[in-house]
């Protein structure tokens, strides 16, 4: 027997969580994002990379940080002349991802570009 995730929380008197940031999940090409910005902005680089504007892009990039700590950056988008850019899209940006941010820019020669809604 196949349920909807709705159908079993409403069997078992369960409510779905929620984000806390109000962010709705967003499936594209078969890939989840925690994101409508997210998704929106994969969007915009899938049309960018047609057009040939960049080379490709990959998603969900670590920065791996001292005491086991990771930090996950949204975008890495490679342009043809070679230029490498970090974007991370955010809805609200929290003191803690600043400050991995700031670790990240100490510890790797890399400038994360920040996108909001």
């Amino acid at each position: 027997m196949t349920i909807t995730v709705d159908e079993y929380f409403a069997k078992v008197g369960k409510k779905k969580k929620k984000n806390k940031f109000k962010a709705v999940k967003t499936e594209r090409d078969g890939k989840k994002f925690p994101s409508k910005l997210e998704a929106h902005y994969y969007d915009k680089l899938k049309l960018r990379q047609k057009a040939g504007d960049i080379s490709y892009f990959l998603t969900q990039v670590p920065f791996f940080l001292p005491g086991n700590v990771k930090y996950v950056c949204d975008f890495q988008i490679f342009y043809p002349d070679g230029r490498v850019e970090y974007v991370d899209t955010k809805g609200k940006d929290t003191a803690l991802s600043i400050a991995k941010r700031k670790i990240v820019h100490e510890l790797y020669p890399v400038e994360i570009i920040i996108v909001k809604r």
